[in-house]
Parts: structure tokens; C-alpha cells; sequence
């Protein structure tokens, strides 16, 4: 694949060994026990995240804190995506490895990134991608925000997208803020939603419809995370403002 080194390639398709599987379930449980006590995480609807096929987990985004704290859903090593200079460092860059990073690039272009994610897929492994693309505000998962990167990584690698709603961090670690607030997080997990068979080049047609039906999908779980969160409801488009009319 072009715009990724031996050494990226090593990365992304390195298999866990011995080792690794132990140093990853260390670092997962001690992860696992810090966010627990710091965030008395809840995950409700776990049972739809498949088991034995790989798929991609589509949260939605408020804070930065919504990779590692959303990886506490499963112990199974979920691979995402990481900027090439993280991995400047040998001990770090070892270290994000054994988590399931992996280094893509700065300046690729997105098919490359694409490209990568469907690799990851096809040996097996779930992978988180946000379809928001990066951190959003606000209750609403808007239609002009969504990325159509999961969509079209599903439909080429015919793997279900799982969409997360995530309620909390936002507060937890507000954008700019330094500090990690003690906040109770919500996790609402959604069914599994499978994309159509599509033999060949993937029409844009199928990627716009399969965004849209996540983006639906997102924004109920998200909901129901908000909700068990104690934040207000969502007006519903009935319930808007017609004090003009």
C-alpha cells in the first residue's frame, strides 16, 4: 500500500504474540479497574457487540477520553487509528501497538487510511471508527458531520457497524480542559447494523443510505446514554419552538 512504511506495515498487521496478549490484558485490567473507580462506567446493551467476527465500533465523540474509556465495552483488542509521530518513540510506539494502534501517515490520502482499516478487518480484528470524524458538541448527531469512511470500510469488508452512544466524558474532560473530572459515564451499545452485499466498486449511492441509517442509529443510543446520564431530553421536531408561526 502506498504512503505506509515497512515499519507502519509491520505494525498493522502484527499478530499479538504470547507476550503481547499479556501485556495487553495487563494494561486493559488496570484500565479496566481505573476507569471503573474514577467513572462508575455502565454499559448497557453489550450483548450486541458480535463475538466471533470482527466489525466496527462507531461511537459517537465529545471528549478525548472516548477512545480509551470506550475500549472498557470488550476485552477484545479493538484497533484504531494513530498519527505517524506518535510512533517516534520506540517505547511508546510499542506500547500504542500492543493496545491496537496503529500509525497511519500525516498527509496520506483517506483511501490509504481506508485502505488500512480494511486490512485490519480482514484479519479478524474489530477496530474502533468515529463517523463524526473528530470531537463534536451538543445532543444532536448532525447529518453534515457524519464521515462516510465506516460505512464504506463496512460495505467493502462486509463487516457489521456497531453504533455506541457515550454520555459523560464530554463533562468528565470538557475540550481544552487539563483536568479528569470524577463523572459517571454512560454507554449505550446499539444492534449490529449489517451492510449490503456489494460485489465490485462500492456505489456512493450504498454509502450515503448506510451513513444515514448510523447516523439514525447513533443518535438513539445516544439518547438513551444522555438520558441514563440525567441530561435533558432532545426536543423532538413536534416539541420545536412555533411561538413565530
Amino acid at each position: 500500500m502506498t504512503g505506509r512504511s515497512d515499519e507502519q506495515g509491520a505494525d498493522l498487521g502484527r499478530r499479538m504474540g504470547l507476550v503481547d496478549r499479556f501485556a495487553y490484558r495487563f494494561f486493559w485490567s488496570l484500565l479496566w479497574l481505573l476507569s471503573k473507580a474514577w467513572f462508575r462506567f455502565r454499559v448497557v446493551g453489550k450483548e450486541h457487540l458480535p463475538r466471533d467476527e470482527p466489525y466496527i465500533l462507531s461511537p459517537v465523540h465529545r471528549s478525548y477520553l472516548d477512545t480509551p474509556v470506550g475500549g472498557m465495552v470488550t476485552a477484545r483488542r479493538l484497533r484504531f487509528l494513530g498519527k505517524e509521530s506518535l510512533w517516534k518513540s520506540r517505547l511508546g510506539g510499542r506500547f500504542l501497538t500492543i493496545v491496537g494502534g496503529f500509525p497511519v501517515e500525516r498527509g496520506t490520502a483517506d483511501r490509504a487510511a481506508l485502505r488500512a482499516c480494511q486490512e485490519v478487518l480482514e484479519r479478524g480484528e474489530p477496530m474502533v471508527m468515529f463517523p463524526e470524524g473528530t470531537r463534536r458538541f451538543g445532543p444532536v448527531v448532525l447529518a453534515e458531520e457524519m464521515h462516510a469512511g465506516p460505512a464504506f470500510v463496512a460495505t467493502r469488508s462486509g463487516v457489521p457497524i456497531v453504533p455506541m452512544g457515550i454520555a459523560g466524558t464530554d463533562h468528565a474532560m470538557p475540550g481544552g480542559s487539563p483536568l479528569i473530572r470524577p463523572t459517571k459515564v454512560y454507554m449505550v451499545v446499539g444492534e449490529p447494523i449489517r451492510p449490503p452485499v456489494v460485489e465490485g466498486r462500492v456505489p456512493r449511492r450504498v454509502v450515503e443510505e448506510l451513513t444515514e441509517e448510523l447516523r439514525q442509529a447513533l443518535q438513539v443510543v445516544f439518547d438513551e446514554a444522555q438520558q441514563l446520564a440525567g441530561r435533558p431530553a432532545r426536543p423532538r421536531p413536534e416539541e420545536a419552538d412555533t411561538s413565530g408561526e
